[in-house]
């Protein structure tokens, strides 16, 4: 009999995979930085260029840290800012400060716009668990937990590693795998990463999930890129519309996506 792969555990990321939040985060990237690009040009008398939500976002902020996010996105200006640290205020003229200031502005907009959920998202998350398959949410972000909590979702995920973790575990960011690595040693220290499956909104993470050696990466390329197979993910979709628990782990078992 012809030995096939058991899926036994899948790792969701949160914002652009379960919530549609990442649009949220979009609009705070560029409400932060349009506002810091346009003081900096009134005050050295250069040329205002906006913040592409878009591509700077996708490019250089997206499913990163976010004190990642801004030395990257600095870095793609030749912008140079002092570090500072996380305890900065979010009016310090520092990349810490715009990452605490970027924080602020997402939170408020989160308040007002509430939580959007991928109904389809969740509907596969159920069917999974309905076939014991263990359940984590690896995030960078630090508002992972309380934005299950406001949908109502914190109870689906047997294990939730969040940006608030990597702070206190010193996990390094995407595209580095290591969120994805702690959140299966949460869900069981006997599952290993060839067992287990990433899906991912984001090049970095789905890069991470590569790099981690995950059985199965998919990469849920809601904004059309055509680039997630380059950066490592076996199965590309682009919403969870028709994805079945059963086409998950049939093609868990194939190494791909099923015909």
């Amino acid at each position: 009999m012809k030995y096939e792969k058991r899926l036994k555990a899948v790792i969701f990321d949160l914002d652009g995979v379960i919530t549609l939040t990442a649009r949220v985060h979009a609009a705070a990237w560029k409400a932060l930085f349009d506002e810091f690009l346009k003081r900096r040009a009134e005050r050295e008398g250069g040329t205002f260029r906006p913040f592409d939500s878009g591509f700077d976002y996708l490019r250089y902020v997206d499913g990163k840290p976010r004190i990642d996010g801004v030395l990257s996105f600095l870095a793609s200006r030749k912008i140079h800012l002092p570090l500072g640290d996380s305890s900065a205020r979010p009016e310090d003229r520092t990349a810490w400060g715009l990452a605490n200031r970027k924080n602020a502005l997402f939170t408020e907009m989160l308040h007002r716009l509430g939580v959007e959920v991928d109904q389809e998202a969740v509907r596969l998350v159920r069917e999974l668990r309905s076939r014991i398959v263990r359940i984590g949410l690896a995030s960078s972000s630090n508002n992972a937990k309380p934005i299950l909590e406001q949908a109502g979702l914190l109870s689906l995920f047997d294990a939730v590693v969040d940006g608030i973790t990597s702070e206190i575990e010193h996990l390094r960011g995407k595209p580095q795998p290591d969120i994805f690595l702690y959140c299966l040693q949460k869900l069981s220290r006997t599952i290993q990463p060839g067992d287990a499956a990433v899906v991912e909104d984001a090049i970095s993470g789905v890069e991470a999930g590569s790099r981690g050696g995950f059985g199965l990466v998919i990469g849920v390329d809601r904004h059309n890129l055509g680039t997630f197979q380059s950066y490592g993910a076996n199965w590309v979709i682009h919403d969870f519309n028709g994805i079945t628990a059963d086409q998950l782990t049939h093609a868990f078992a194939q190494g791909t996506k099923a015909a």
